[in-house]
Parts: C-alpha cells; sequence; structure tokens
C-alpha cells in the first residue's frame, strides 16, 4: 500500500498479522516494513540485471537517514550497480575469514574440546592479528609457514606445533563443510618430531632437587609455589592454576568435573607438604583464585615463567660450577608423569596411583563411587610427599615406603 511516510506515521503505525509494506508517495523504491512483532525495518526496491531487488536496511535509523540511505543505493543502481548482491558479497566474505570460521567452530565443536578455551585463547592471541581477516580460501601454505616460524621463534616450537594442530583441525572442519576448499596444510610441516610427542620425560633425583630447591626461591611466588604443588599433587597444571579457594576444604580440593580431562569431579586429599604451600598463600579480597599474579585473575604466561625459570636454574648451576649446563629441556606435565613414577616407586599400588591421577579406573565403582578409595588416595600422596622431601633433603632417610596392597578393583 502506499502512503506518505512522516515520522509520527512511522511511531504510529500499528502491526497486523502480516506483513505490511508501506511505499513512500514521495520517494519512488523506498518503503516502511512493519512486522506483526511491531518492529520496523526501512527499505528500498529496484530492478538490477533484469530482476527485483528488494533490500532492508539496518535497524535504527530515522526516516531522514533512511531517505538518504534510499537515495545513495538507488544511484547506485542508476549507475549499474546491484546494493543487494554487494552485501551479500561482503557478509559471505566476512563469514569466510579465519576469524569468522574460527569462531564458528568453537562454537559448535568448542564444548567437545577439554582445551578448547585455551586453544581458542592461543589463536585470538598469534593467529588472528597476522591472519584473522584473511579470506580462508586465500591462506596459502607459505602464509602458515611464514606464521609458525615466528610462533616458533617467540613461544617456542611446542606452541607452534598446538597452533599448527588447531588450524589443521579447524581448517579439515571447514572442508567437510565446504564445497571448494581444500586445506593448504601438509605433512612435513610439524615443528616437533614425532618421537618427541612420546612424552616418557621424568625428571631423576637430582634433577627434581634443582627443580625444588628453585621454585622454592623463585622471584614469582606463585609459580614457584605451583611447580611444588604439581609434584605433590600430582595434577596437570590448568588444574591447580585455576584452583580456587572455594574448592578446598578441611585440607582436601575438590576439582570440579569441567576442569578434569575426563569431566568427572576429582577429589584430592592434600598431604601436609601440599596444604602448606596453599597455606602460606595469602587470600586476597575479592580474588577466587589461590595461585594468581594480580589478585584477579588465575596464574598465566606459564610460557614466560618457565624460560625465566630455566634462567634461574641455569644461574644457580653455574654458581656451583662455572662450566655447568643448564638441565635438559623438561615441560609442566613431565612433573605429574614424576610424581606417578615416584608413587610407584614408594611402592603405591597401581590403581591407587592411577586414581590419584584422575585416570579412568573400570568397573562399576569407577563409574559411580567418586569419593571411593579416599583414604589410600590420602595415604599415597602423603608418602609421595615424604619421598619428595628425603629426594629434596637427602640427609633426611626417616622414610617408611607404602607396603603393597591388594589392587583395587
Amino acid at each position: 500500500m502506499r502512503q506518505k511516510l512522516t515520522p509520527a506515521f512511522v511511531i504510529s503505525v500499528e502491526p497486523t498479522t502480516r506483513h505490511e509494506i508501506y511505499w513512500d508517495t514521495e520517494q519512488s523504491g523506498f518503503g516502511l516494513l512493519v512486522l506483526p512483532s511491531g518492529k520496523r525495518r526501512f527499505l528500498v526496491q529496484y530492478r538490477a540485471q533484469g530482476r527485483s531487488r528488494r533490500m532492508t536496511f539496518r535497524p535504527g535509523l530515522t526516516l531522514t537517514e533512511a531517505r538518504k540511505e534510499a537515495k545513495i543505493k538507488l544511484a547506485d543502481v542508476a549507475k549499474g550497480g546491484d546494493p543487494l548482491a554487494e552485501r551479500r558479497r561482503q557478509e559471505g566474505e566476512a563469514a569466510n575469514t579465519i576469524k569468522a570460521i574460527t569462531e564458528e567452530y568453537f562454537k559448535r565443536e568448542g564444548n567437545k574440546l577439554r582445551t578448547g578455551e585455551r586453544r581458542k585463547a592461543d589463536l585470538e592471541r598469534l593467529v588472528f592479528p597476522v591472519l584473522g581477516a584473511r579470506q580462508i580460501g586465500e591462506i596459502r601454505r607459505s602464509d602458515i609457514v611464514r606464521l609458525l616460524d615466528n610462533i616458533e621463534d617467540e613461544n617456542g616450537p611446542h606452541m607452534a606445533q598446538a597452533i599448527l594442530t588447531a588450524m589443521s583441525r579447524i581448517m579439515n572442519w571447514h572442508a567437510s563443510r565446504d564445497d571448494d576448499f581444500v586445506p593448504p596444510i601438509r605433512r612435513g610441516m610439524a615443528r616437533i618430531k614425532p618421537q618427541e610427542h612420546a612424552r616418557a620425560r621424568i625428571l631423576t633425583d637430582d634433577e627434581l632437587r634443582i627443580v625444588w630447591r628453585a621454585a622454592e626461591i623463585f622471584h614469582c611466588r606463585p609459580y614457584g609455589s605451583i611447580i611444588r604443588f604439581l609434584l605433590l599433587t600430582a595434577v596437570r597444571r590448568g588444574e591447580a592454576a585455576k584452583m580456587t579457594w572455594n574448592e578446598l576444604a578441611d585440607g582436601v580440593w575438590i576439582i570440579p568435573g569441567e576442569r578434569m580431562k575426563q569431566r568427572r569431579e576429582h577429589v584430592v586429599p592434600l598431604s601436609p607438604q601440599a596444604k602448606a604451600i596453599v597455606d602460606n598463600i595469602t587470600c586476597v579480597a575479592g580474588c577466587s583464585f589461590v595461585f594468581s599474579i594480580d589478585a584477579r585473575h588465575p596464574l598465566s604466561g606459564f610460557s614466560v615463567f618457565k624460560r625465566a625459570f630455566d634462567e634461574a636454574i641455569l644461574e644457580a648451576l653455574r654458581k656451583e660450577n662455572p662450566e655447568a649446563k643448564s638441565m635438559p629441556a623438561w615441560r609442566h606435565h613431565d612433573l605429574q608423569r614424576t610424581a606417578r613414577s615416584l608413587m610407584s616407586r614408594a611402592g603405591v599400588d597401581s590403581n591407587i596411583a592411577e586414581r590419584c591421577l584422575a585416570h579412568v579406573v573400570g568397573g562399576v565403582r569407577g563409574i559411580y563411587d567418586r569419593y571411593a578409595y579416599f583414604d589410600e588416595k590420602k595415604r599415597a600422596l602423603e608418602v609421595l610427599a615424604t619421598l619428595i622431601d628425603r629426594i629434596v633433603n637427602p640427609a633426611d632417610n626417616n622414610v617408611v615406603l607404602m607396603r603393597k596392597e591388594p589392587k583395587a578393583g
């Protein structure tokens, strides 16, 4: 229907049970769309390439603004343009950038990934500033290689490998949903040799002693504390880093399932040594995290602290021997593996040690009894702490190892 559009009419027109378009009597091709919900959108209608086009404008425009917009669009049409087709092209490009596809991937698949939040943050920090606005179909293998080179130089080969793995998954996911896209990532682009993925590294007694003592005096107290805490509790770095005060009660730490690899709540009976580390950390009002630098967020930036920590270790070694070289490369996850090895050395039953690491144990009790073997786990972690103390302070040999007990079901 035709109607002279005025500000008063735009505000007062009542919606009906169907979409209504009021075509302006003063400006050809310009109109007001009123939806049954009461929402209003200005639009313009024109012909391009022999076809009729109807294009709505963005919400929130005043009548005056919409008239100006309509004149611009119709002037473009008079020159042979097609504003609606151009808008769709731009929207399509925006939806096919690395950034947009990555966000869509994590929106749909992120809840299935144990480290999804961390990996997305890595991509936002390291990939988006370089390639985020690029069309995924325009990304060449050489672009990715240069990106990985820079990440390896600045953040190390493990981070470069993690980024490569994440990008490969995202690109393969997109390829499964797109008719034409072919991922540019190929074999041979890895930044870590296959044998380095074996992850069999554990610290020797001498290395454990060096790491422990360096952690006690490291300039960043939360980082030094968390290094010792990981050895004493056999948990993963991410699980400890996000530990909050309300997860602790009476010497027991209950880790929520959403932070665990198996998505199950994990109960950690703290040994006196582990509890002492937590007790020596000041609880700052308003900060829920135990390990924090700024009293607002959980401890992060581990790669930066790890480099400084390794330098501190080398400096300490050279005080004793100027020719000394730093200890062989190690990772935070090696601490959990070391703790597991020490439990076996101390005579902890294998099933109990696996429960201390929150590894899946078969059987009905392994599924339903989340507090199963609490006392056994408590004793195992106490013996672990005692053995660590014996290694760190070799003069103190008063340690009693566990006897072998019947295997847990």
